[in-house]
């Protein structure tokens, strides 16, 4: 067989190959942050919110949900995730109706009630804020996965926590892992391809 025809069946099989790949996927969204469907993690959280309502993953079904894990004290990774994340809100326009924005505090000996509701409510109305007690904290936070530790800083204490948001979708799967410095360039994308199923 001559070498050009060798190598131009050898290229048709590559592309056959690669086309039979992607039919199989099944039209399945790619996403730019960590796709994670099908962890066997972040399957339960139940806190209550800043007026006292326990809430639960169940209350926002038919909502995407994008949970991040904080504290109001926090210097730079907090508010700038809550600034990025207000920014994806208004990039979705209608669609922002269909996801909630959960910030979870991780330093609920400081973050009382009135203040989570004004600080993530001066980043979006929208933002709904979960407190727990030291020991609900740490089971929502061990299920998912996320690291968080008082340390002391001069007179008082800062918070080291894990920084990776979570997106769940509205079926309540968890499925997507995104990096705080990604949400900005990633999230938005990856929120439509999830609300559109």
């Amino acid at each position: 067989m001559p070498t050009w025809l060798s190598s131009s069946l050898r290229c048709c099989s590559i592309i056959t190959f690669s086309l039979a790949l992607a039919a199989c996927d099944g039209g399945a969204p790619r996403f730019k942050s960590t796709d994670i469907t099908g962890a066997e993690y972040g399957k339960s959280l139940e806190l209550p919110d800043t007026s006292g309502r326990v809430r639960r993953l169940e209350d926002f079904r038919g909502k995407a949900v994008v949970l991040f894990f904080g504290f109001t004290h926090c210097p730079d990774v907090c508010p700038t995730t809550l600034a990025d994340l207000a920014t994806v809100m208004k990039t979705l326009g209608p669609d922002a109706e269909r996801v909630q924005v959960l910030f979870i505090t991780v330093d609920p000996e400081r973050d009382t009630p009135g203040e989570l509701a004004q600080y993530v409510g001066a980043f979006d109305p929208r933002f709904l804020a979960l407190r727990g007690d030291l020991a609900a904290t740490q089971r929502v936070a061990k299920d998912f996965k996320i690291y968080f530790e008082k340390r002391k800083q001069g007179d008082s204490y800062t918070v080291d926590h894990s920084a990776q948001s979570y997106v769940i979708d509205p079926q309540g799967r968890l499925r997507l892992l995104v990096r705080h410095d990604r949400i900005a360039q990633d999230l938005a994308s990856d929120l439509q391809a999830i609300l559109r199923g």
